[in-house]
Order: structure tokens, then sequence, then C-alpha cells
């Protein structure tokens, strides 16, 4: 048996572009530091486990927030909105007050609660992995709500964007053609079966 040419090695800006046509929310994960509110941009954020409830993200290793809000043991992952751009923007900075101009309430275990998210999850830290030049945080939920009232802020291919609003399909009869034609892959003059798609 002949043996495969080992693959290229993986450059970096080839593996940034591949990923980022993966889409995903943007968090703030904030912490009550003894100097003061604690709080970073993330968007590897990820629920990792209904029973017991558990979730993840990773900050990067060169981070100086991280180590800050590891050592309060506790945190709170904010889903950013739609219209919270400037929120991410603000709290993806290195250094600086991040918390000028935000408004927040402490949450049950002093974590900020960033206002106008559109969920807020409280967790206590009990894991923390390698994960190359970044570490995997795992935490425990003790608390969650959210603001069913307001869209999520996506992250795609380095922009930001939003939902599309979902559009009510009438119901058909069970065996109509219409429903036939619903449950076929999306073709000229059939309408979209995925209608939550990126802007």
């Amino acid at each position: 048996m002949t043996d495969l040419p080992a693959p290229d090695p993986v450059r970096e800006a080839d593996h940034r572009d591949v990923l980022g046509r993966f889409a995903s929310g943007v968090v703030v994960v904030t912490a009550a530091g003894p100097d003061g509110p604690l709080g970073l941009t993330c968007q590897s954020f990820v629920s990792l486990s209904l029973e017991p409830p558990l979730v993840s993200f990773a900050p990067a290793r060169t981070s100086r927030t991280w180590p800050l809000i590891r050592a309060s043991g506790v945190f709170c992952v904010n889903v950013l909105a739609e219209d919270q751009e400037e929120v991410s923007s603000a709290f993806a900075r290195s250094g600086g007050d991040k918390f000028r101009g935000i408004q927040w309430d402490p949450g049950h275990d002093g974590a900020p609660l960033l206002t106008g998210a559109c969920a807020w999850i409280s967790c206590a830290l009990i894991h923390e992995y390698d994960g190359g030049d970044h570490t995997l945080a795992v935490g425990r939920v003790t608390a969650l709500r959210a603001q069913p009232s307001r869209e999520p802020l996506i992250f795609h291919r380095g922009r930001y964007r939003s939902l599309a609003r979902a559009t009510r399909i009438r119901p058909e009869r069970p065996g109509s053609r219409d429903t036939a034609n619903a449950r076929r892959s999306d073709g000229p003059g059939q309408p979209p079966n995925f209608l939550s798609l990126l802007l």
C-alpha cells in the first residue's frame, strides 16, 4: 500500500478564513474584581452540558482580564443583542475603563449583568483546560434568564451581522402539494425552508 503524502501544515491565515465562516453569537464575560467590575468579549462560547448544567468559553492566553475573572471564581455570560456592537467593541479593547458609559446591575454573585443583553448566564468556574493559545474555561450554571424580545448579535467572517426576521408560513394540509414542495431543498420558485438566514 502506497503511503499518502503528509498534508501541508495548516496556515494561520487559512485557519482563520475557513473557521470564520462559522457564524457565532457574541458574549461579554463579566465578574466583580477587587478594584471594580471586569469584562471581556468572547465568541467561543458554547452550552456544554444539560445535566449538570455547564457552559464553556475560551479566553486568549494573552488576555490580562481573564486571570482576574478566574481569581473571582464566578462570572456572568452576557449574550449581546443585535444593537450592542459598541458594547462588544468596548470589552474587546485591552486596558482602559471598559465599563465607561455601560449600564449594568450586579447579579446574585456580584458579576455585572449588562443592560440590554439578550440573556444572562451566571456561573461558578469549575475547570480550566489547555487550549493551545487559548484556555478552555468551564462553568457550572447557577442562575440564568433571557429577554425574549431581544435578538442576538452575530459575528461572521470578521463582521457583525443580524438575524433575518423569520416569516411565519401558513400551515398546509398534510399530503398537499405545497407541503411536499416545502420538504424539498430550496430551488427556483420554492420558499426557503430555513428562514433565520444571516443578513
